[in-house]
């Protein structure tokens, strides 16, 4: 028997993806061996889990069949329409009011940015989920005078020397990111600066000539996966099992499809140039994803899971 949670989860999951009503039979039969085999104490763990889902506010809708094959069962739905939150449609002087509010009343806290990523949270100017985190860093006057007077800056980034032209910043979902020319690599990095290691420190010379185009709006990718990289764009392969397929297919959109299997489950390329936010979309997906490659990706995964249950 599953652990309740879990059973309650993919039970919220079973139900929003299903095209079809189901009845009790068909759900105990998609999340097997996580309902009872025998009738009475099925009916009763669904139940349970019935009233658990409608005391959170899920939805569950349940019809009682007149006729044709399923006359006389009792099928059950969730109206996505009633469970999704519409778009609340504010500008963006509406949006930026929430944000200031809840950094107000939560500064500091970066509690749920994860799960912002997964519900992808995107920049303030389209529609993004609400997040405020106001962060007070020790780097950011010595940064806005440098892109300010188009100074280079030096500082240690994931144990690395990274001398840089700072083109601008920008704050995305209450982090500051720094988006600038990076000496070394010979290309526009972003690099969130919470994460740089010790002082920043101005470099001697000439000042830069930054791109006449450059706008830090749009620096970012869209795909939360590929927030706060700094290396090139790298894309993992990722199977998805047949009972998360179409909900990976909707999130991920179907260009990102590189085979379908006969058994329904699908092989994905995702944006996985973040790690930290690639890892949590996979394990968003519990054992219903698998990475396939590249190796490095699949051994980063296998490496952080296996140090969790250490």
């Amino acid at each position: 028997m599953a652990d309740r949670v879990e059973r309650l989860t993919n039970l919220l999951a079973l139900l929003l993806e299903t095209a079809e009503p189901l009845s009790l039979v068909e759900i105990a039969g998609e999340l097997d061996p996580q309902y009872p085999d025998a009738h009475a104490a099925r009916r009763a763990a669904f139940e349970r889990d019935k009233a658990a889902l409608r005391e959170i506010g899920v939805p569950i809708e349940q019809e009682i069949v007149t006729g044709g094959e399923y006359a006389g069962q009792t099928r059950y739905w969730i109206d996505r329409g009633r469970y999704e939150l519409d778009d609340l449609e504010l500008d963006a002087d509406e949006m930026r009011a929430l944000q200031v509010a809840m950094a107000a009343t939560r500064p500091g806290s970066a509690t749920g940015q994860e799960a912002l990523w997964k519900l992808g949270a995107g920049l303030l100017d389209q529609s993004a989920a609400v997040a405020a985190i106001v962060p007070d860093l020790a780097a950011l006057p010595i940064l806005r005078s440098a892109v300010a007077a188009r100074t280079p800056v030096a500082f240690e980034y994931r144990a690395l020397r990274r001398t840089v032209d700072p083109w601008g910043l920008l704050l995305r979902d209450g982090f500051w990111y720094l988006i600038g020319h990076d000496h070394e690599r010979e290309a526009r990095r972003t690099y969130r600066i919470d994460r740089i290691e010790g002082d920043v420190e101005t470099v001697d010379g000439p000042p830069f000539d930054r791109p006449a185009d450059f706008d830090p709006r749009d620096a970012f990718p869209d795909d939360p996966k590929l927030i706060g990289a700094d290396v090139a764009h790298v894309d993992a392969r990722v199977l998805i099992g047949v009972r998360r397929a179409a909900l990976a297919e909707r999130e991920l959109g179907s260009q990102r499809i590189v085979e379908r299997h006969a058994d329904g489950s699908i092989e994905f390329d995702v944006p996985c140039s973040n790690r930290p936010a690639f890892r949590s979309w996979v394990l968003g997906y519990l054992e219903h994803a698998e990475v396939l490659a590249p190796d490095d990706v699949r051994a980063d995964i296998v490496a952080w899971l296996e140090s969790a249950v250490s």
